[in-house]
C-alpha cells in the first residue's frame, strides 16, 4: 500500500481525490489527520510555485510522500487577478463571501463579453526528501456572473458560469462538476502517472 499525504485540510478535496484513486493501492491521509504537520507559507507568485512549496516543505518535514495543489481563479478583465490571491482576495484567507463580493465590485461595469475567466489547478508530488517527482495542471474556462447563483461547491463557484450548461458551478450537479472541473481534469492526467511511479517505487 502506497501512503500518500494530501497537503490540505480541505475535506471536499479529499473526497474528490478518493473517488479517483484506487483505494486498494493508495492510502490517503490529509494534514488534518497529522498533528505534526506544518503550515507552509504560500509565498510563490504562481500556482505552480505554491503547489511545489506546499508539497516539498511538508514532505521534508513529515518524511512522507506529499501531494499538494494550488488552484484559483484568473479573470481576463482583471489582468489575471485574483490569481494566487484567490483564497484571500478580500484580505482574509478562506472568506468566500467577502471574496465574491470584492470580485463583483471589481467587475461591476464590465459587460458579459469581457467577463471571461478560468479556474486553474496545479498539482505537485514530492518524495520524502523534498524532491519534486510529478507535476500536472489543467484549467476550466467560463464567465463571471453578475450575481451569485446556486448553493453547491465553495469559493467562487456561485459566480463561475460554465457556458455549455448556462449555469454556475454552484448550480451544477456535483457529478457534472467532477467531470469538467479544473481539479478533476488535472487529476485525470496526474493519476495514471502516479500509478506508474508507484509501480516503479514498489
Amino acid at each position: 500500500m502506497f501512503e500518500l499525504v494530501l497537503g490540505t485540510n480541505n475535506a471536499k478535496k479529499l473526497i474528490e481525490l478518493r473517488l479517483l484513486l484506487p483505494e486498494d493501492q493508495v492510502q490517503l491521509t490529509t494534514l488534518a489527520e497529522i498533528p505534526e504537520s506544518i503550515d507552509v507559507e504560500e509565498t510563490g507568485d504562481t500556482f505552480q510555485a505554491n503547489a511545489a512549496l506546499k508539497a516539498t516543505e511538508q514532505a521534508k518535514h513529515l518524511k512522507r510522500w506529499v501531494l499538494a495543489e494550488d488552484s484559483g481563479l484568473t479573470v481576463n478583465a482583471l489582468k489575471g487577478q485574483p490569481g494566487v490571491m484567490s483564497a484571500r482576495y478580500a484580505g482574509t484567507h478562506g472568506e468566500d463571501e467577502a471574496n465574491n463580493d470584492k470580485l463583483l465590485r471589481e467587475l461591476e461595469d464590465v459587460p458579459d463579453e469581457k467577463r471571461d475567466a478560468h479556474f486553474n489547478c496545479y498539482l505537485c508530488l514530492s518524495d520524502p526528501d523534498g524532491q519534486v517527482r510529478l507535476e500536472e495542471n489543467a484549467r476550466c474556462g467560463g464567465r463571471i456572473a453578475h450575481q451569485r447563483s446556486g448553493e453547491a461547491g465553495f469559493g467562487y463557484d456561485p459566480l463561475f458560469i460554465i457556458r455549455e450548461y448556462h449555469r454556475t458551478f454552484g448550480e451544477l450537479d456535483l457529478r457534472v462538476k467532477r467531470a469538467i472541473s479544473h481539479r478533476s481534469r488535472a487529476l485525470r492526467k496526474f493519476i495514471p502517472r502516479l500509478m506508474r511511479l508507484i509501480e516503479q517505487e514498489s
